[in-house]
């Protein structure tokens, strides 16, 4: 947790955008191996942005770099249109947020919430009335005099927000913090971690490897592989609009269409990703509907995941499609079972094109 002093001011005298962030040419290397490499990002004050992929992406480098835990090998970082690519950690006005809370055992809840203030030699009455309003934002006042092993962890994650934000940081650093949540818990955290945003109006960097939970979260999603940026765009865009092949099958689930099928099917011999969503299932005797294309395939598996119905469809093209029907009230199934015979059909206008 931080107890930033103040930060050098914004070069040429101009007024800085508070709570941004902005990294140009960013790289680190360990050794021969360049986790980061000449990475470009910008995150506008009080934005929400979710940094995902999978593990050795460099989502979490580029996170420790920005909090000053990690040096960058090359490249600049600017907070608040301040250089602070050489200020140490302590000296940085953000906070971050550990997925193993860090909270300490032996002090209270409020003490825990109420320690950066201590350190930075707040009365103990202001104190005690920022760390009251504090815990009623995250709605637990009513722990205050607990020890954390008296908390679930949902509650100690929460307190974990709590300590992070009663200073009033310019940038909030998330590092997976609902990692170690089971999976109700994570989605109602998710939620009460998007209002606390808006309430506080703080710029939040957040580090996840979960899909679902990073187009829940974001204004906008930073999609990672390999040490730089595939692709960033808000929820709807990346995962509508994919822009490479990666990013369509690390987005949930997605059937490609290869180039020369595409080229078969619609004229464009550009390779296509269509939503499984996207595609529905008719009988082989039926005419397609206006616009759309499709292929015979044979049902080789049925999944049921509760809302949906997922169905993989072996074509008679040679490649298999996924397609996921909702379980709506007196929804009509098309396949029962394994080894059945239909068409899955999808509008082309559906499908992003990837380069």
């Amino acid at each position: 947790m931080s107890t930033a002093a103040p930060m050098a001011q914004a070069e040429d005298g101009e007024i800085a955008d508070q709570g941004s962030v902005s990294l140009q040419g960013l790289s680190k290397s360990f050794g021969e191996f360049t986790a980061v490499r000449d990475l470009d990002l910008r995150v506008a004050p009080g934005e929400f942005l979710s940094m995902l992929g999978p593990s050795g992406s460099g989502k979490t480098t580029v996170l420790r770099i920005i909090a000053g835990f990690e040096e960058a090998t090359s490249g600049t970082v600017r907070l608040s249109g301040v250089d602070v690519t050489r200020t140490p950690p302590h000296a940085r006005d953000v906070n971050t947020v550990f997925q193993d809370y860090a909270l300490f055992p032996h002090m209270t809840i409020a003490d825990n919430v109420g320690y950066g203030l201590r350190v930075k030699g707040t009365s103990k009455a202001e104190r005690a009335m920022q760390v009251g309003d504090s815990l009623r934002r995250v709605r637990l006042d009513h722990v205050a005099d607990r020890l954390p092993h008296q908390l679930s962890g949902g509650q100690r994650q929460r307190i974990a927000l709590a300590r992070a934000l009663i200073l009033r940081p310019q940038v909030l650093l998330l590092d997976e913090p609902l990692g170690a949540l089971d999976k109700q818990l994570r989605e109602q955290m998710q939620i009460e971690l998007k209002q606390i945003q808006r309430e506080v109006g703080i710029t939040f960097i957040f580090v996840t490897h979960d899909q679902e939970e990073a187009l829940t979260l974001s204004d906008r999603v930073a999609v990672f592989n390999n040490g730089h940026i595939e692709q960033i765009g808000t929820a709807r865009d990346v995962y509508e609009r994919p822009q490479s092949e990666f990013v369509a099958r690390f987005l949930g689930l997605s059937n490609l269409i290869s180039a020369d099928l595409a080229a078969d099917l619609t004229g464009d011999g550009q390779t296509m990703s269509i939503r499984p969503e996207r595609v529905h299932l008719q009988a082989v005797t039926d005419e397609l509907p206006s616009g759309e294309v499709g292929l015979v395939g044979t049902v080789s598996e049925i999944v049921y995941t509760g809302p949906t119905t997922r169905y993989l469809i072996a074509t008679d093209a040679g490649i298999d499609i996924i397609a996921e029907q909702p379980n709506s009230h007196g929804a009509d199934r098309m396949a029962s079972a394994r080894g059945d015979r239909l068409r899955v059909a999808w509008n082309p206008a559906n499908a992003a094109r990837l380069p």
